[in-house]
């Protein structure tokens, strides 16, 4: 069922939008899950993935494989991770693209950024609602 008329619920055009999105757009595309540890910390689920975070594999052919992200493609939608790599037919090694949706962050690369966007998005914190409560005495007043 559609909710909101505002927003297409075609295929082709949400296809459209992820594939020609802008770079700013494809970090929050490429968003990962928080582990269970650091969800509880931070009360956060997920967060834009980024070099030099620490992610374990939770889908795919190297489930299970930990490491660090060495760089984030947001034009191919891929994440390199440390250690995963194959050989190609003439002896060289690559690579591994992993989606982002296919990992779980287990250690953050903290800035004062990161931190800004982890109490931006906690779930788990007191409501703005006392600071709030003046307004409606002050326009009942007028």
């Amino acid at each position: 069922m559609k909710y909101s008329t505002s927003v297409s619920s075609s295929r082709r055009k949400s296809r459209k939008a992820h594939f020609s999105a802008h770079s700013e757009a494809r970090r929050t595309l490429m968003s990962a899950n928080l582990s269970k540890e650091l969800q509880a910390r931070h009360g956060v689920r997920s967060m834009p993935i980024r070099k030099d975070d620490e992610v374990i594999i939770t889908r795919g052919m190297y489930k299970t494989r930990e490491g660090k992200v060495t760089a984030c493609f947001r034009k191919k939608f891929v994440v390199h991770v440390e250690r995963i790599t194959r050989e190609k037919a003439n002896g060289a090694t690559v690579n591994v693209g992993i989606p982002a949706s296919s990992l779980t962050i287990t250690k953050l690369k903290m800035d004062k950024d990161r931190k800004s966007a982890l109490d931006r998005k906690n779930r788990n914190k007191k409501s703005n609602d006392v600071e709030m409560t003046n307004v409606d005495n002050f326009l009942l007043e007028d």
